[in-house]
């Protein structure tokens, strides 16, 4: 099982409705807003490395008010 933590930046004022985004993806198995550097923290799990990778580059990424990610892989 591969489990990954993405931190989130958005458009002020969105986190809501990109909340509302993450959470059809069926990897992301949770999604929080948060105060400091990121807007917003996802747990994503899913059977494989590269289902993550495929989740966040051509789907989390792709968020219209997405303006940055970062990823941290759990060992």
């Amino acid at each position: 099982m591969a489990v990954t933590f993405v931190l989130i930046n958005v458009d002020t004022g969105t986190e809501r409705e990109v909340i509302d985004a993450l959470r059809k993806f069926p990897e992301v198995k949770e999604a929080h807003s948060v105060y400091g550097a990121y807007d917003i923290v996802a747990r994503l799990e899913a059977d494989t490395m590269e289902e993550i990778k495929n989740a966040i580059s051509w789907g989390i990424r792709r968020l219209d008010r997405v303006r940055s990610t970062t990823t941290m892989i759990q060992v």
